[in-house]
C-alpha cells in the first residue's frame, strides 16, 4: 500500500522540527549556565525529536527532507549539549564538594561540634 502524499502533492514540515533545532542549539549555547539549562533544553529537544522521528517513519512521503535534515541536525546538537551540560554540572557539584571541604579542614571548629 502506497503512502499518500498530502493535497495538490505538497509535502509538509515536520512538527517541531524548528523548535527542535533551536532547542538543540540554545542547549549548546547554555550549558555554562551552571549545567542545569542546557540539560533541560536538551532533554525537551531529544523528547520532541523522537515523536517527529516516528511521525516521518510513518509517512515520509508527506514531509520535506529539509525539515527532517532539521530534525536530524537539532537531534545531534540535543545530545552534545546534553552531554556538555551534565559534565559542567558534575563539574560544578565536585568543585562546591572541594571548596567547602577545603573551608571545613581550614575551620578551628573541630568536627564533633557539627
Amino acid at each position: 500500500m502506497e503512502d499518500k502524499i498530502t493535497k495538490n502533492n505538497e509535502q509538509k514540515a515536520l512538527p517541531n522540527s524548528t523548535a527542535v533545532l533551536v532547542l538543540g542549539i540554545l542547549s549548546i549555547v547554555c550549558c555554562f549556565c551552571y549545567g542545569i539549562v542546557g540539560v533541560i533544553l536538551g532533554i525537551i529537544a531529544l523528547v520532541l525529536s523522537k515523536k517527529a522521528i516516528e511521525l516521518y517513519e510513518k509517512t515520509p512521503n508527506n514531509y520535506r527532507p529539509e525539515s527532517y535534515a532539521n530534525l536530524k541536525a537539532g537531534r545531534v546538537c540535543g545530545i552534545i549539549g546534553l552531554i556538555i551540560s551534565s559534565l559542567y554540572f558534575l563539574f560544578i557539584i565536585l568543585y562546591l564538594i572541594l571548596v567547602s571541604a577545603a573551608i571545613v579542614s581550614e575551620a578551628d571548629i573541630p568536627w564533633e561540634q557539627f
